[in-house]
């Protein structure tokens, strides 16, 4: 396109109605992005999906440069998978996905042209996400891009870059290529890109909401979300999956399956006991679950999380064995038992007494007079 057919008003909302996309349909997108995000997103607090999609609306279509390393193609994959807005919608109207080897028509020459070309045209605002782990052992020799070490490409690629999101666990600690010998020295991004703001975003794969709401946060605010000690965005990591887990009132009550398929299992009763990690691992995926269908989450289906989301769990504990569990109490979301409070007044004191004491003695006349009905009787 050139220069002059470029038109003026290039924002999100503008795209998409150009390209006859809704405004129902972008506000529904909106509303998934709240879910996943519910708070702690300065795009989605406090707001309705309408004023989310306004604000959201307003934003420049961000350009995105997708850099595949070590990697099995899953976070990909998640990608491909969302609906609302489906991948035409998502890669042409609300983000710029301007190079991704997996999805692009270009190859060879061609491709290396357009991620050059996408680099120059968004020098210094553009961001890069980064899909599986880096080696990095042997200088480069177990990954190359176009006969270059996958190295060299990412420490180019992210050099000039705004912002740089660390797309799965491969991308984000190493994942399982770095466990074990760890023969090729993988590691995660963060461990080797030093002078840009990293984003972490476990999972294997992570949910494509927490892309495009991190993604659309930096937009909108040039700013990244608010991280935990780990760099993943609190919105999507602040909470245990046993938090929020529907099976959480059978543990609770001490109910559990303790072999696949018995009675117990079948009645959805809480799979600790066959190895679940929920109690440990930090995600959404309780409240967000994946390919827009419901109870499409490890747990949903009977099986017990494998803490895919925690660099000390995943891959390294067998997935049947029980975890630790730190505090056995109830749900971060339930109030306290014992809610602080200032002190009462005397006065309230005493008209509470006296109420009190009225509703007890109430309660009292009539508990004798239902006795005396029922002894007639």
């Amino acid at each position: 396109m050139s220069a002059s057919r470029i038109p003026a008003d290039d924002s999100i909302a503008a795209r998409l109605e150009r390209a006859g996309v809704s405004r129902r349909h972008f506000i529904t997108f909106c509303g998934k992005l709240m879910v996943v995000a519910p708070v702690g997103l300065a795009i989605t607090n406090h707001l309705s999906p309408e004023l989310v999609a306004a604000e959201i609306g307003k934003a420049k279509r961000p350009s995105v440069i997708w850099l595949q390393m070590q990697d099995c193609t899953g976070c990909t994959e998640t990608l491909l998978r969302t609906s609302q807005p489906d991948l035409a919608d998502l890669i042409l109207n609300v983000i710029s996905l301007d190079y991704h080897e997996t999805v692009m028509a270009a190859s060879g020459h061609d491709a290396e042209l357009a991620l050059q070309d996408a680099m120059k045209q968004n020098d210094g605002k553009y961001v890069v996400v980064v899909e599986g782990a880096i080696p990095t052992k042997d200088e480069g020799k177990y990954l190359y891009l176009a006969g270059r070490p996958g190295i060299d490409v990412l420490k180019e690629v992210t050099g000039r870059a705004a912002a740089v999101i660390s797309m799965g666990s491969c991308a984000s600690w190493g994942g399982v290529a770095s466990t074990g010998e760890n023969p090729t020295g993988s590691t995660g991004v963060i461990s080797l890109i030093k002078n840009k703001p990293v984003v972490n975003l476990p999972g294997c794969p992570p949910n494509p909401y927490v892309l495009l709401a991190t993604v659309l946060e930096y937009a909108r605010t040039g700013k990244i979300p608010a991280l935990d000690e780990q760099n993943r965005p609190k919105f999507a990591y602040d909470r245990l999956i046993h938090d929020h887990c529907p099976r959480r009132p059978h543990f609770d009550a001490g109910r559990f399956a303790t072999q696949f398929g018995d009675d117990n299992h079948r009645a959805g009763y809480c799979l600790y006991k066959l190895g679940c990690k929920g109690p440990v691992t930090h995600a959404a995926c309780s409240t967000r679950h994946f390919n827009e269908v419901v109870d499409a989450w490890p747990i949903g289906i009977g099986h017990p999380c494998v803490g895919c989301t925690e660099q000390g769990v995943v891959f390294t504990t067998p997935i049947h064995e029980t975890v630790n569990i730190q505090r056995a109490l109830p749900p971060d979301a339930y109030p306290p038992v014992w809610a602080e409070h200032k002190g009462i007044s005397p006065i309230a004191t005493g008209v509470a007494g006296i109420i009190g004491g009225a509703l007890v003695g109430g309660g009292i006349i009539a508990s004798r007079k239902l006795n005396d009905d029922v002894e007639k009787e």
